[in-house]
């Protein structure tokens, strides 16, 4: 039997609040979120469902499934700390998508599954798991930095375990700039295998 870490309780504040329009990664501003159980309202990952993908390889790609990559969270920290290693003055989070830019949580990509993201308005966000970086990403990023080709691939590495989360809406409100968020870890213990 593994010991189990205990529940806890963290705040942070919301730095910035972007929507997804188009196919494209980048995001853009708002000065607030609406969210609904569907997502983030406007935003192109919106829906209570969503087609399968690349990474559900054991379903036939687009067949429906649960959308629980409704929103993306990250830490203004971790952009920071990615920057600093790709040698870039700043990483915004309009240039990967960002949803939610949270600041003041320590390692925020690795708050654990079923975390809770709780804000003033009464929104909930439930954490799914921790996001991936692609290159698809560090495409957008080095578009930002002429003659910087190498951080298509140096993003993948640079952003592991940094990328941040993605997750789902479980109780709809709207979450703001200046809001501070309140995130409940569950006790939890290694999975011993």
């Amino acid at each position: 039997m593994t010991e189990a870490m205990p529940a806890l309780t963290l705040s942070g504040v919301v730095d910035g609040t972007f929507v997804v329009e188009t196919a494209a990664v980048e995001s853009s501003a708002r000065p607030e979120l609406m969210l609904t159980y569907a997502g983030v309202v406007g935003d192109r990952h919106e829906g209570l469902v969503r087609p399968s993908g690349a990474r559900e390889p054991w379903y036939p790609r687009g067949t429906p499934m649960r959308n629980e990559r409704q929103l993306s969270i990250l830490s203004a920290e971790e952009l920071a700390e990615i920057a600093v290693a790709l040698n870039l003055p700043q990483i915004l989070g309009q240039w990967v998508g960002a949803n939610l830019i949270l600041s003041g949580i320590p390692h925020l990509t690795q708050l654990p599954p079923r975390s809770l993201m709780m804000f003033p308005s009464g929104a909930t966000i439930r954490v799914d798991g921790d996001n991936d970086p692609c290159r698809k990403t560090g495409k957008t990023i080095a578009a930002q930095h002429q003659g910087r080709a190498d951080i298509e691939f140096g993003f993948v590495k640079a952003a592991m375990g940094k990328r941040g989360l993605v997750g789902w809406v479980e109780r709809e409100g709207a979450i703001r700039p200046g809001d501070v968020v309140k995130v409940r870890t569950w006790r939890q213990a290694a999975y011993p295998g």
